[in-house]
């Protein structure tokens, strides 16, 4: 089992930056792909990026060439760096963990509790 728990979120203004860290315990870190989702108000929960334990990221369209995720196994941490943010991100941003294959029995997956992030000026 894995447990995990965001921070970085908060306020910033259209067109800036923000990080958004997870931290990871309770198993080994390197053994789970990571992943960022977001949930906007009256929409579905939306998968950003996903990052492999060697280091392989996929992200969504929508975010593409202004978020970026990364992770320091060594400190059980996966990271999204958000740049260009604009009012159509706000959202709460949730950390999760996913370990086996897709459909399998021994596929698990984790949550975290989510962190709000709020794009206005």
């Amino acid at each position: 089992q894995v447990q995990l728990v965001e921070s970085g979120g908060g306020l910033v203004q259209p067109g800036g930056s923000l990080r958004l860290s997870c931290a990871a315990s309770g198993s080994i870190f390197s053994f789970y792909v990571m992943g960022w989702y977001r949930q906007a108000p009256g929409k579905q929960r939306e998968l950003l990026a996903r990052i492999s334990g060697r280091g392989d990221t996929n992200y969504a369209d929508s975010v593409k060439g202004r978020f970026t995720i990364s992770r320091d196994n060594a400190k059980r941490t996966v990271y999204l760096q958000m740049t260009s943010l604009n009012p159509e991100d706000t959202a709460v941003y949730y950390c999760n963990a996913h370990f086996g294959a897709l459909g399998t029995i021994g596929e698990k997956v984790y949550w975290g509790q989510g962190t709000q992030v709020t794009v206005s000026s």
